[in-house]
């Protein structure tokens, strides 16, 4: 039988470790594994074959901690300051990488915290920490443990905190006892997230394509970006936050104080010019323990190209035209295109050069238009 104070206890100590929710699931299988199918099969993972690989651990926690029993969901808020409205030749970067280390990292050291405390008050338990990184579809739990519902933007929505939230789970061997899953939804006809996107990415309530998703485009994909949504991305340099920033429910979720998600200032927003002239010893240097690693330098880059491209800003030529002697041919491909949107005389003849010495078929392609 659950022992109901170790339940309590266990919530008490992940509040005091600085979660802002928590609630207990039974391990099962998850509803939303035939959802996570249909999308697969849909193409809309895009390049992210990482998950279709792994689609028969998603089929039940077991596969992550063998006997499991309970799944504790716990949610971080990581809101800050508010953006500030980038200058030409400045990029956005999603809230959740303004600060100075990798929230993964801060997660995984609370969880062993929360585990290490699992198992001094039940010895001989079995506990692992999830962060994202396992196959565990975080958002069933969650809304299984009762911390929200699903919004239309598919992300995990709670009346009190929003959806600024990062989400992570421990995994137990030990019968907790079990909170009521949050059953409703409050959405209702509200469809601002759906309206606002940039590049037009939801295929319908509570179905991303991620192959057109601003934060897929910017980070996961490794390739150059598909011509047709360059200016959709706008000046979003890394991550999009537009669906949860019309979220009605974000308009009064607290900010939080925790100083380790406090943001850089030079992220809010970032200078492209700067980026666009990173070497990669500079690159490692900045941003090695950071979510903006995610992308490497030349994805990083890229992005910032694009950014420079959409801004307008003539003044950004210069440092265009050095990129397209870069070593890396997705930032000289990405350079070719921001340079024909801006034109001018000068852009027109440093592509005329590169053309005369280009032999790369991914930067022939944008060269060719």
């Amino acid at each position: 039988m659950p022992d109901p104070q170790l339940s309590t206890d266990l919530k008490a100590e992940a509040r005091r470790l600085g979660f802002e929710l928590v609630g207990i699931a039974p391990a099962v299988s998850p509803v939303g594994l035939s959802a996570l199918k249909d999308w697969l099969e849909r193409g809309f993972a895009g390049e992210m074959g990482y998950i279709e690989r792994r689609l028969d651990a998603y089929a039940h926690p077991d596969k992550v901690l063998p006997g499991v029993r309970s799944v504790v969901m716990l949610g971080l808020n990581y809101r800050t300051a508010e953006p500030v409205e980038p200058a030409p030749a400045e990029g956005r970067v999603s809230r959740y990488a303004w600060g100075t280390t990798d929230y993964h990292t801060i997660v995984r050291q609370r969880l062993k915290q929360l585990s290490q405390f699992l198992k001094v008050r039940a010895p001989g338990s079995q506990a692992r920490g999830i962060v994202d990184t396992a196959p565990l579809l975080e958002r069933d739990f969650a809304r299984l443990a009762g911390l929200g519902w699903f919004g239309k933007n598919t992300l995990l929505i709670n009346k009190r905190e929003g959806s600024w939230l990062f989400l992570a789970g421990l995994l137990t061997d030990l019968e907790l006892e079990y909170d009521s899953p949050h059953e409703t939804s409050h959405c209702g006809t509200c469809t601002r997230c759906l309206e606002a996107c940039p590049t037009d990415a939801f295929d319908g309530p509570y179905v991303l394509d991620a192959r057109k998703c601003i934060s897929y485009l910017t980070i996961e994909l490794r390739g150059p970006i598909p011509k047709e949504l360059r200016t959709g991305m706008g000046d979003w340099l890394f991550g999009c936050d537009v669906c949860q920033d019309v979220c009605p429910w974000n308009r009064k979720a607290p900010v939080t104080s925790d100083p380790t998600f406090q943001p850089r200032v030079d992220l809010r927003p970032a200078d492209a010019v700067r980026l666009l002239q990173m070497s990669a010893e500079e690159f490692d240097r900045e941003f090695a323990e950071t979510p903006m690693a995610r992308p490497g330098r030349a994805g990083l880059l890229r992005n910032a190209a694009i950014v420079l491209g959409n801004s307008g800003d003539s003044a950004a030529i210069p440092v265009l035209i050095a990129a397209l002697r870069d070593c890396e041919l997705l930032i000289r491909g990405a350079a070719v295109w921001a340079l024909r949107q801006l034109g001018g005389e000068d852009a027109s003849l440093a592509l005329r050069e590169l053309d005369a010495r280009e032999i790369d078929p991914v930067v022939r392609d944008e060269l060719n238009g």
